[in-house]
């Protein structure tokens, strides 16, 4: 299992194959973003990683305002 997905199953109590909800949308969660991409210095921290659904994870790297809506969701879910 990579990293930041264990970071994020660990932080929340989710055992591998629980339904996650996309923080976004509701909808099944199948990716875990990277809220700062890594590229630019984004880290594998629970702040970082939202859990999304295909297409929310698609509008989060297609729009700024987007993906920081996200951002701001999953922080007041921490």
């Amino acid at each position: 299992m990579k990293k930041y997905k264990k970071v994020y199953i660990d932080y929340f109590g989710y055992d591998v194959g629980d339904f996650i909800a996309c923080e976004s949308c509701q909808k099944t969660s199948v990716d875990l973003h990277h809220l700062k991409f890594r590229s630019q210095g984004g880290k594998d921290i629970i702040e970082n990683l939202a859990a999304v659904c295909r297409d929310c994870h698609n509008k989060c790297h297609d729009s700024r305002k987007f993906n920081e809506e996200v951002k701001q969701k999953h922080l007041n879910n921490l």
